[in-house]
Parts: structure tokens; C-alpha cells; sequence
């Protein structure tokens, strides 16, 4: 058994980082690259249009110089409640104190907490929790009047001006898409953002709406929809079957349901996910200490592995990358992470989640079939590739979730496609490949896999093809020998 991971430096397991304060020079951007970033994540929550399109412009730039596909990821801010502006910046809460809660966006007294959500008051409960900062500070609900709400701390903590309100099980009437938001979707469809994330997700129709929209302004974005509410937890299959990808958020949804279920549901969601082969992004806190520490503690490198051994497509760096001290190393470690925790994973071979009964948006059975036969001839051969050109993505994507060891090559004769195909397990997506002809692109494969020191001769390429009947998309497996 091998104890080295292969000599190609990008695990299967893709990493999403976020773009920040620590990260944002082309500097910083190149170092992340070069250590293994496929997917970066601009926070719409933070920075303003201006500051991430110049963002966006550098990791376009970047990835044509390094020469492999990068995706950009735009996270909504969505219905997200925060406080106002505090008095003095911040305010301590001391257990068993009762602290105000008053209208408006900026508080007037010290001590006084305000909200950016106008009818917040109004839909507060007698008895129920209010959760600030992620859940470091715990309030208890216990008068509501016309003009404030008095709060008993239950958990003492120090909150801030700008941080998050949670109230788990509540059932707010914010709507999914703000009007910032939609001006950021604007935005993102005009320079062909990726991926587009939908915060606090309620309910499937929200991210119809959002998918609608998208659309409408001619961008092929595809929307992931993040869980962190108990609302989306009840009706997931709904939500898995409407969204493009998901996002396991664990920030908010640690803080709107019992932490001790949520490694759970972690579980449960990357499940149904895979097996409606829908790509599944694990974020928030995967090596939290690395914001100011130059190694991870052991819980977090095996909460990585842990993710990965789930099954999750990406695993996603925040503060580490966005605000911490040692952004790079952050990404060096989760890839090493990655790259180890996969070896297990390949020498104990399994079968892929069942196929779901009806076929994912944009592929035909015939070529989820072929998808599945593939995978199985590559392994029956010991084939050192498997290849597929895909013009939507879906047949790369079906190819990922058969969850097989050999590496998958996707090329694609469109540039949006081979940047999706980056948040796909085990894909390497190839740009400059040339899509129409088979023979041309066996002799590309050959060039570039001994490059990389992925195939030598007489090793086998598995190539998923199609006879050019459109009406049966991928319909066909070729095996090449590479010649001496």
C-alpha cells in the first residue's frame, strides 16, 4: 500500500477559500493558488461591489497565468439580522443582567443593543432565545413592549457593533433576496461569477427565485444553497432537489439548532447530496485556530478528514483565509489533509451513494449509465485516466459522484464550465483542450498527463464519448494505450 500521496499536487477533495483583508492582494491571491485554492469566496457581507469586482479581475488574471481554472464563489448576505451600531462599539453582558433591546439602527445609550431588522421587536417571543455573536452570548426573551424588549443574559460574553442575531426556531418574515443582494446579483451576472450562494435558505422556492433570477440576466451561475437554518433541515430534500450545490454552513446552524446534533446532520446532508449527485461544500471553524497559529489543533485536522471521509466535494476556509495570520499555511494544510485522508479512502473502495430515481437537471440516463460503467472499467483496468469533454458540466459532475479513484479529467469548449467543474470531486478541469475531436484530445491527454507525471507508456485512458447522436449525449466508453 502506498503511504505517499500521488506526485499530482491537488487532492480530489476541492478547497473553497474566502477572500479577505489577509488574502486580497494578487500577491496573497497567486500564494493561495499555488497552494491549491479552486474555488474563492468573495463575502457579499463584507467589502462593497468596487472592491470585489477589482477581486474578481485578479483571480481572472491569475488563473489564465497559472494556467488552471480558479472559481469565484459570491456568498449573499441574505436575511441575516445584525446588530446596529453599539455605543462605544460594544457591549458586555454579564449573566443574569437584563439588557435593553431598542429600535433603530444606532444605539443611543450605553448598553442598549440595536438591530438592522426594523421589525425584529415585533417578532420576538416571551421565553424564547436571542443569540448574538454565533451563539457567544445567550439572551432570554422577557418583556416586549411597543418601543423595546428587555433581554436576560443567560450567557455572559462581550458582543460588538455589526455582529449576527440568531433566534432559533423562530420563523422571521424577512424576505430570502434583499435589495443589496439582488444588486450583487446584478453584478455577478455581468462578470460571470460561478457560483452564487443563497444565505439562510428557508424554503425551495427561494432558491427558484434566486435560480430564476440568475437566469433571467443571462448568467449559467449555479446557486448553492446554504443550510443553517432548522426550517431548510426540514425540508431538505426539497431544497437538495431545487439548488445547483449545497453548503453545510455550520457558523449559523450551530447556533439555530442543538450543536450537539449538528456532526449529524452534517452527516445526513452530504448523503442526500451525493446521492442526488449534487456538489456539497463542509464550512466554518475546519481549522479556526489557524487565524493565529501556524498548525491546526488535532480536533480540527480531524474534523477535515472527518468531512471528507463523509463525503463532501469541498471543504471551505472563512477566517483563516479572509482575516487570519497565516492564510497560506491554512491551505497547505487542509490540502495536506485532503491528500492523506484519501489514501484511506483508496485503498478501501466502496460503492458510490445509489442512483436517484430521477436524473440530475441537464444529464440523460443513458449517460448516467455510461457515467457508472466507466468509473468501473477504469478500476477493472487499472487505467491511469479517465477523460470526458462536457458541454454543461453534468457528465463531469455525474463522473465525480461515482466517487472512483482514478483521476477525471473534464474539458469543456466553454470557459464557465471548466471554472464549475473546480468545485467537482476529483475533476481536473483542463482548459485549452480541444473538445470536437477524440483523437486530438487523446493526444492532448497523453502530452499533458506525462507532463504531470500521471501516465507513461502502455498505460490506459478511459475516454467517455459520445457517437454524435444528440439525442444520446454521452452514450459511449473508449479505452487508449499510451504509446511508447
Amino acid at each position: 500500500m502506498s503511504t505517499e500521496p500521488s506526485t499530482y499536487p491537488h487532492p480530489k477533495t476541492k478547497i473553497v477559500a474566502t477572500v479577505g483583508p489577509a488574502s486580497r492582494e494578487e500577491s496573497q491571491l497567486a500564494g493561495l493558488i499555488e497552494a491549491g485554492v479552486d474555488v474563492f469566496r468573495l463575502n457579499a457581507a463584507h467589502a462593497s461591489i468596487e472592491e470585489h469586482d477589482a477581486t474578481l479581475r485578479a483571480i481572472r488574471r491569475l488563473s489564465h497565468q497559472a494556467g488552471r481554472p480558479v472559481a469565484v464563489l459570491l456568498d449573499l448576505a441574505g436575511p441575516k439580522i445584525r446588530l446596529g451600531e453599539l455605543v462605544d462599539g460594544q457591549v458586555e453582558c454579564r449573566a443574569g443582567e437584563a439588557i435593553r433591546l431598542v429600535r433603530g439602527e444606532k444605539a443611543n445609550r450605553a448598553g442598549d443593543l440595536v438591530a438592522n431588522y426594523p421589525r425584529l421587536i415585533d417578532e420576538l417571543e416571551i421565553g424564547k432565545p436571542v443569540m448574538l455573536a454565533d451563539g457567544v452570548v445567550g439572551l432570554m426573551v422577557e418583556e416586549v413592549t411597543p418601543d423595546f424588549a428587555s433581554l436576560r443574559v443567560m450567557q455572559t460574553g462581550l458582543v460588538r457593533s455589526r455582529q449576527g442575531v440568531n433566534l432559533p426556531g423562530a420563523r422571521l418574515s424577512l424576505p430570502a433576496l434583499s435589495e443589496k443582494d439582488r444588486q450583487y446579483v446584478q453584478w455577478a451576472a455581468q462578470v460571470g461569477v460561478d457560483f452564487i450562494g443563497l444565505s439562510f435558505v428557508r424554503k425551495p422556492d427561494e432558491v427558484r427565485e434566486l435560480k430564476s433570477l440568475v437566469r433571467s440576466l443571462g448568467s449559467s451561475a449555479r446557486v448553492i444553497a446554504k443550510i443553517e437554518k432548522q426550517e431548510a433541515l426540514d425540508r431538505l430534500p426539497e431544497i437538495v432537489a431545487a439548488a445547483d450545490g449545497l453548503m453545510v454552513a455550520r457558523g449559523d446552524l450551530g447556533v439555530e439548532t442543538d450543536l450537539a446534533v449538528m456532526p449529524v446532520k452534517q452527516k445526513q446532508i452530504i448523503a442526500l447530496c451525493n446521492v442526488e449527485q449534487k456538489p456539497v461544500i463542509v464550512a466554518t471553524q475546519m481549522l479556526e485556530s489557524m487565524q493565529h497559529s501556524r498548525r491546526p489543533t488535532r480536533a480540527e485536522a480531524t474534523d477535515v478528514a472527518n468531512a471528507i471521509l463523509d463525503g463532501c466535494d469541498a471543504c471551505m476556509l472563512s477566517g483563516e483565509t479572509a482575516i487570519g495570520e497565516y492564510p497560506r499555511e491554512a491551505v497547505e494544510t487542509i490540502n495536506r489533509i485532503a491528500r492523506a485522508t484519501e489514501l484511506y479512502l483508496r485503498d478501501r473502495p466502496c460503492e458510490p451513494a445509489a442512483t436517484p430515481a430521477d436524473c440530475p437537471e441537464g444529464l440523460k440516463r443513458v449517460t448516467q449509465a455510461v457515467a457508472f460503467g466507466a468509473r468501473h472499467i477504469a478500476e477493472r483496468l487499472n487505467a491511469r485516466l479517465i477523460a470526458v469533454a462536457s458541454h454543461t458540466g453534468a457528465t463531469a459532475l455525474a463522473l465525480s459522484k461515482q466517487r472512483g479513484f482514478v483521476p477525471i479529467c473534464g474539458v469543456s469548449d466553454r470557459e464557465d464550465v471548466l471554472r464549475q467543474m473546480c468545485l467537482f470531486w476529483g475533476v481536473i478541469p483542463l482548459s485549452d483542450a480541444p473538445t470536437a475531436d477524440n483523437t486530438a484530445l487523446l493526444a492532448y491527454l497523453e502530452a499533458w498527463g506525462r507532463r504531470q507525471g500521471l501516465l507513461a507508456a502502455d498505460d490506459q485512458v478511459v475516454l467517455v464519448a459520445g457517437t454524435g447522436l444528440p439525442t444520446q449525449g454521452h452514450n459511449m466508453v473508449m479505452v487508449h494505450q499510451v504509446g511508447a
